[in-house]
């Protein structure tokens, strides 16, 4: 049921946005020690700390998370003949946004929060990409991307 949402948020929530999740997939796995110091930080790369096996495991299982949102966001939006699984599971992800955005900006606190041109690439996909789906999503559930396209049945296809 994408296919009758309008071509922007269409695009942004079945290529764009599944796209950044095999990013975040794959992040933690290919070098957990790099994924958990950009977190918060700009870490110089060459000296990296190393970290424990439970900041470790965090941090992989966030990844492994990120697989799951892919796979899921693929299975409803690729599979569900219902618009109205696709409404709520796009109204699941903008709470998920906003909570998102919000404990990142907590942690890197006021400052570094405003200080935008700090972000390192990780602080860009946990605030900006994400408040920039977040207000994807609004906009697409206020209307303002115009309203959805009517389901073509099997029946008119045959006419």
């Amino acid at each position: 049921m994408a296919s009758q949402l309008p071509a922007f948020p269409r695009t942004i929530f079945t290529i764009v946005e599944p796209i950044s999740l095999i990013g975040g997939f794959l992040g933690p796995f290919i070098d957990p020690d790099w994924f958990i110091a950009s977190q918060l930080d700009s870490p110089d790369t060459s000296n990296i700390a190393p970290r424990d096996d439970n900041a470790r495991l965090v941090a992989l299982q966030l990844g492994n998370v990120y697989g799951l949102l892919f796979m899921v966001g693929v299975a409803v939006l690729y599979t569900t003949t219902e618009l109205k699984v696709v409404r709520n599971y796009l109204i699941a992800l903008w709470i998920a946004d906003i909570s998102h955005v919000g404990v990142t900006c907590w942690l890197l606190g006021w400052d570094r929060t405003l200080d935008v041109g700090s972000w390192n690439a990780v602080t860009w996909g946990n605030v900006g990409f994400t408040a920039f789906l977040c207000l994807t999503r609004t906009a697409y559930l206020l209307g303002l991307f115009g309203p959805d396209r009517k389901a073509v049945t099997a029946s008119k296809k045959a006419a």
